[in-house]
Formats: structure tokens, sequence, C-alpha cells
């Protein structure tokens, strides 16, 4: 018998400097009492998640002050490699203005074109992540 050695579990430092590295992930969230799940555009920054959403939105009013997940990757398919990072903790709408400014100076946008976006700020309270490498020679089960 032997055991994937393709798996390697993330630390949450890897796993926050991954996400900087792709601008898009999916946020998880209860809409209408049923899960409910949405591509975001977002960024790291002073460490915690920023995510852009069109306001007056359902998804702008299902974040608001609730605890959400959010996932992003980057896999290959042809060669099965690649990682995944899930990040659970409170999401809050910017309010503060000069967060705001910031927010809109970095160019972060919703998909979605809105000359106004609102921004989601999410506080990581529970990252993990897996990198799968490529293949390799199996290690023996113990």
């Amino acid at each position: 018998m032997e055991c994937d050695d393709r798996v390697e579990i993330l630390s949450e430092t890897e796993c926050l400097r991954l996400l900087s590295t792709v601008p898009v992930g999916r946020v998880v969230y209860t809409e209408h009492a049923l899960p409910a799940v949405l591509p975001v555009s977002f960024e790291v920054a002073d460490g915690r998640l920023l995510l852009a959403v069109r306001r007056g939105s359902s998804t702008a009013r299902g974040l608001d002050g609730t605890v959400v997940a959010f996932q992003a990757d980057l896999l290959d398919p042809v060669t099965r490699t690649g990682w995944s990072v899930l990040v659970h903790g409170r999401a809050d709408v910017l309010g503060d203005p000069e967060q705001l400014r910031r927010a809109l100076r970095s160019g972060l946008r919703p998909w979605v074109g809105d000359p106004e976006p609102m921004f989601v700020a999410l506080v990581p309270e529970l990252v993990s992540g897996r990198r799968l490498r490529p293949t390799g020679r199996g290690v023996p089960c113990f």
C-alpha cells in the first residue's frame, strides 16, 4: 500500500501569500436561508481580504456582519497540480472613509462593473490550504 505524498499542507502565511497571487475567489454566504457561492474580485491587504461587490446587491446585504467562507485556487488540469486555500471569518462592509478611499485607489472593482462599488473586509479566523505537487513516488503507509 502507498500513501499519496503529493499533498502538502500549507501554513497560514503561505496561504495568504498564495491568495495575493490571484485576483478572483469565491465567497460562500447565506442567502434566503440557503448557501450561496459567488465569484468575487479581491485582494489581500493588511492581513485581511478585501472583497469588491456591487452596491445594493443581495451579495452585499448577505455578507455584512456575517461569518463567511472564502476559497481561491490555482489549478492545472493537465498536470493535476496547484493549490487551494480556504478562509473562514467575519465579513463587514467598509464604512470608514479613509479605508474606502484607499480601496477605491487600489483599483479593485467587482466583476460586474459598478462606478461606486462596495467593499467588504473579511478578517481571517481560520485559514487552511493544500498544494498538490507533481506525481512523485509513493511512500509506504504505516
